[in-house]
């Protein structure tokens, strides 16, 4: 038994910087589907960025010569390839363009008590105030070692990761060797770039060992999908080239300052929105909305919200606008953090509401990541759970998008395959399957799941689950079945450590 998770997908892009070092941890909210990436490996093959053994699906021209995206400063921006232009001067700041070298062992959620083998990466970082180096939460994500170079030299510096921002896919490490830091200036942040300025992309894509820059303007600024986080922030399109191993490296204004970092390639994927746009007329009628008012309707409201104790379905949010332009709703909301404070007014029954509101994390049914953690797993009588790539059930995908938690330790527990033995004969084509009950009561999580089943005094376990299917084993036999299975496997535990406390 598991509880579910999909591991994340792949990503390079590129975010804006604030005109601050920006926090890696924002509040977000509504998740698209997410695709890995880690910068550029040692040894590539054609459009590929990591010689991970995967799918090939998984890894498909990631990061080759294609439109990408950099973080504005609560966001990201695009590429399409270019070639050097428009004069901009980044010389001083390139010095501060550092390659980032990391190995990675990523979790194994089909072996979930091992890791998967490792493999090694590089992409692109630079240094910023206080010791401190900016590149992506991708870039890093599992590591083990990272080591950072910097630009004209071959020694390599041990690196520790300080902070690790998923979901705006930003992280930030150090050095602990004072000769890292000698000769180098801190880049400097710029403010929002406007449309048709001139961006100098800098990283260490794939083609050589060196610098390279690549230049373009400023064509769009939206909100995008973070692929690796799950959520949608602020994003610039730029027409400059961004390649494999660009990823964490800066986006220069013509004064040199930093204004983004790249970050992944743009992909047109739908996403849940959290409201419909107010735009038919007919619908804004009968809500009692005045011609000049602008702003979304609730659909739903999660259960364990805030919110949801003063918020309301089919509530309207009333959104400011300005000079003209629409603005993305979940930009509004990537301006706040946890345990923040917002005031939201509401149009209900044709009446103007006004909440203050605490703000708190979005919780998800189905996490699209595990924050570097193990996976959870329990293993009673043969029965345990594996990892979703490309076959994940379409009910449990419907589940990961658009199911919501009734409660804050909720999660969705499947039996996903069986290691056989004499005890499990009869159900070992159940694959995939989500566990419903145990002899009669409700499974909140894996935890109550393995106490449960640790805790049994009945003759019989019997395990309820989806699509009308039950499985029922002698209580005794069972537990006694399990120890040999450990050892046939080689397996140290029967549970995750996460679920012995």
């Amino acid at each position: 038994f598991t509880a579910t998770d999909d591991g994340d997908p792949s990503t390079t892009t590129a975010s804006a910087a604030a005109s601050e070092t920006p926090t890696p941890t924002p509040t977000s909210s509504n998740p698209p589907p997410a695709r890995r990436g880690r910068g550029r490996p040692r040894k590539i093959g054609k459009h590929t960025e990591d010689p991970k053994p995967q799918s090939p699906e998984r890894r498909q021209s990631r990061h080759s010569e294609q439109n990408g995206d950099f973080h504005a400063p609560n966001g990201e921006s695009r590429h399409n390839n270019g070639v050097l232009g428009g004069g901009v001067k980044v010389v001083p700041a390139m010095d501060s363009v550092v390659k980032v070298f990391c190995v990675h062992t990523d979790p194994n959620f089909s072996l979930p008590w091992q890791r998967k083998r490792q493999y090694s990466s590089s992409s692109s970082g630079f240094i910023i105030g206080g010791r401190r180096v900016l590149t992506n939460a991708h870039s890093v994500e599992h590591h083990t070692q990272v080591k950072l170079k910097k630009r004209g030299s071959e020694t390599k510096y041990l690196a520790t990761v300080l902070a690790i921002g998923t979901e705006c896919d930003i992280a930030l490490l150090t050095v602990s060797d004072d000769e890292f830091w000698e000769g180098v200036v801190p880049v400097e942040f710029g403010n929002l770039p406007a449309l048709q300025d001139a961006v100098t992309v800098v990283g260490y894509p794939i083609g050589g060992d060196t610098i390279s820059v690549t230049s373009g303007v400023v064509s769009r600024i939206e909100i995008l999908s973070y692929v690796h986080g799950s959520t949608e922030l602020l994003g610039l399109q730029i027409d400059a080239a961004i390649n494999s191993g660009n990823s964490g490296g800066p986006a220069f204004n013509d004064k040199g300052k930093c204004v983004g970092i790249a970050f992944q390639s743009l992909k047109h994927e739908d996403v849940e929105n959290i409201g419909y746009k107010m735009e038919n007329p007919d619908l804004r009628s009968s809500m009692g909305m005045d011609p000049n008012q602008k702003g979304v309707r609730i659909r739903r409201i999660e259960p364990t919200a805030p919110e949801s104790q003063v918020l309301k379905p089919s509530d309207i949010i009333l959104i400011p606008f300005r000079h003209g332009e629409r603005i993305g709703f979940s930009y509004l909301v990537s301006q706040k953090y946890t345990g923040d404070k917002a005031v939201v007014k509401v149009l209900r029954n044709s009446k103007i509401l006004e909440f203050n509101v605490k703000l708190d994390t979005h919780k998800r049914l189905i996490p699209a990541h595990i924050k570097g953690k193990p996976p959870s797993y329990y293993i009673v009588a043969g029965f345990y759970g594996k990892e979703y790539e490309f076959d994940a059930p379409v009910k449990l995908l419907d589940k990961h998008l658009h199911a919501m938690a009734q409660s804050a330790d909720e999660q969705l527990i499947v039996v996903s395959q069986v290691l056989v033995a004499d005890i499990n004969i009869g159900y070992e084509e159940i694959v995939n399957t989500q566990v419903l009950a145990f002899n009669g009561k409700p499974v909140r999580n894996l935890k109550n799941l393995a106490d449960m089943v640790e805790n049994c005094s009945e003759k019989f376990l019997k395990f309820e689950l989806d699509y009308d299917q039950i499985v029922v084993l002698k209580t005794e036999t069972a537990k006694a079945a399990t120890l040999d299975i450990l050892e046939t496997h080689c397996i140290p535990s029967a549970m995750s450590d996460d679920l012995k406390t």
